[in-house]
């Protein structure tokens, strides 16, 4: 048996799914294309859709020809259809994709589905059972840090998106650049440590009811909107996903720090409105000395 293992949508634990499937005997099996091949495969099959669905859609599609593939859970907003249940609406869309999982990428709920994945899988308890006991350590949540809130001569500006966006290097790289080129010190959100970001976005209002991806949003907003260091917010949403684009612009209003909400497509190097931002951040002000932090 081949089991596909998509490595976008800003995976954390592909690891552990990894190390799982082999134990199980499961062949592994992981995508190989060039990120601008397989987007351009998605592209052509969903020329509407957000970029994050468009590049996963690719991943599958070179995964095609295995018994099954693996796709790690993402945290939707209001709205968000794609986020919610994106494995069912793929097929719905596209045909003769191979069945598609979803599996958490992370918390308590990975090792269940891991069980329940192991036993559609393999019929086996006993070796499942032995199989979950092996990868038991590379579950356990990592020890995170802060990342640096300044550098030496920029300035620094939160970046506030969804992780599937922030986290997967293909389509964050354009954006990244530009903020360096225009001497910004970006904190990310999707660097942020995960265990602060819950307990902040917990405070959301109405927070039992509000979707995973709006708690997500706004725990990584609060942690980094109290900094003294950071100058401003940069909301990036994902091309073409009006679900991100109206949450984070909900998110903006809660700020009193100078604001910015743009859209980023994979290959984009350019965002006339950021060097605008820039200026207005540091009109008047100078960026702190490095290694100082709030």
């Amino acid at each position: 048996m081949k089991v596909g293992l998509l490595d976008s949508l800003g995976a954390r634990y592909g690891q552990y799914w990894a190390a799982f499937l082999k134990e199980l005997g499961v062949e592994v099996v992981q995508p190989a294309l060039p990120a601008a091949e397989a987007l351009a495969l998605g592209k052509a099959s969903l020329p509407g859709e957000p970029v994050q669905v468009q590049l996963a859609l690719g991943r599958v599609l070179e995964l095609a020809r295995t018994d099954a593939v693996l796709i790690p859970q993402t945290l939707p907003v209001a709205d968000d259809a794609w986020g919610e249940a994106l494995t069912e609406l793929l097929p719905r869309r596209i045909s003769s994709l191979p069945p598609l999982i979803a599996v958490p990428d992370g918390g308590e709920a990975m090792a269940k589905a891991a069980a329940e994945l192991g036993q559609r899988l393999t019929r086996n308890p006993g070796r499942v059972r032995l199989a979950l006991e092996r990868v038991k350590p590379l579950a356990a949540e990592k020890r995170e840090e802060m990342p640096p809130l300044s550098r030496a001569s920029r300035v620094t500006v939160a970046v506030i998106g969804p992780r599937a966006l922030l986290a997967d290097s293909d389509l964050s790289a354009g954006l990244r650049a530009a903020l360096e080129a225009l001497g910004l010190h970006g904190v990310y959100a999707s660097d942020l440590p995960a265990a602060q970001v819950a307990a902040r976005g917990a405070r959301l209002e109405r927070a039992e009811a509000a979707p995973a991806g709006e708690k997500a949003l706004f725990g990584a907003l609060k942690l980094l909107d109290s900094k003294s260091a950071v100058r401003g917010v940069l909301f990036a949403a994902p091309a073409r996903d009006g679900a991100h684009r109206a949450a984070l612009t909900r998110l903006a209003a809660l700020t009193h720090k100078p604001a910015l909400v743009i859209d980023v497509d994979a290959g984009q190097t350019e965002w006339p409105e950021l060097k605008a931002f820039r200026d207005r951040l540091t009109l008047g002000a100078t960026a702190r000395p490095a290694g100082e932090d709030a």
